[in-house]
């Protein structure tokens, strides 16, 4: 599980470990992440998860798994033309880079014990595109693109690869946000779902849960939107 220590992530942890999985906690803030995994009782690992040979050492030391669940992410609000290709490579690192560099590292093991639940944290950003977030956007999109792939590649091989893309959900993520961006930005959010309230990071987790679960396995290559309706009729 990466980014584990806050936010989705910590969710999705602590509903893992409520069914029973055994949860092995990546994320680099070692004080958060090492309280959820004393809480929850799962293995913390600090870890920069866009470095792709610490991340192949890691799985290397602890694995093999049978689920890989990716929701490390970083965001910057601002216009394109206000960013530099500082800011891209960060945002692609995280958001992207890491997925590749994880599922590498985690496919073989599955490939050969014939079985496998890889559940990737998009963004409905990646399928709508999102005003003053494009470069989060591309790698969010780069993520479902992945995924598919990846479910072609290995469905014959027992292992499932889905995504979830949420919505605007309440975590200290898009907190940040609308603390930079103003009560018009979180107006703005939630008035685009048909819900019209913020979606919560037990809401994802629950999703998470399912398609990383046995009862998911003729599901693959499939995006589900927990997003209050934001992705409908796009």
């Amino acid at each position: 599980m990466t980014g584990g220590a806050s936010g989705i992530g910590a969710a999705v942890c602590e509903r893992l470990a409520t069914d029973g999985v055994r949860v092995f906690l990546a994320d680099l803030d070692e004080v958060a992440g090492a309280g959820i995994a004393a809480r929850i009782d799962a293995v913390h690992l600090t870890l920069d998860v866009g470095d792709v040979a610490r991340v192949r050492a890691a799985v290397e030391r602890h694995g093999p798994f049978d689920i890989l669940v990716n929701s490390a992410g970083v965001d910057q609000h601002a216009l394109f033309v206000q960013t530099d290709p500082d800011d891209w490579h960060r945002l692609l690192q995280v958001n992207l880079v890491a997925v590749l560099a994880t599922t590498h590292a985690v496919l073989p093991a599955m490939r050969e014990a014939g079985y496998g639940r890889i559940v990737n944290i998009a963004s409905e950003a990646g399928r709508l595109g999102s005003h003053g977030a494009a470069v989060y956007a591309a790698a969010k999109g780069g993520v479902l693109a992945f995924t598919r792939s990846i479910a072609r590649e290995n469905a014959r091989k027992g292992i499932t690869v889905n995504a979830v893309a949420p919505g605007p959900i309440d975590t200290p993520m898009l907190r940040r946000a609308v603390a930079a961006g103003g009560e018009r930005l979180m107006a703005a959010m939630t008035g685009a779902t048909l819900a019209g309230r913020l979606g919560t990071p037990d809401e994802v987790a629950a999703a998470v849960a399912f398609l990383a679960s046995a009862d998911a396995g003729y599901i693959t290559g499939e995006t589900l939107g927990v997003s209050g309706g934001m992705g409908c009729g796009a």
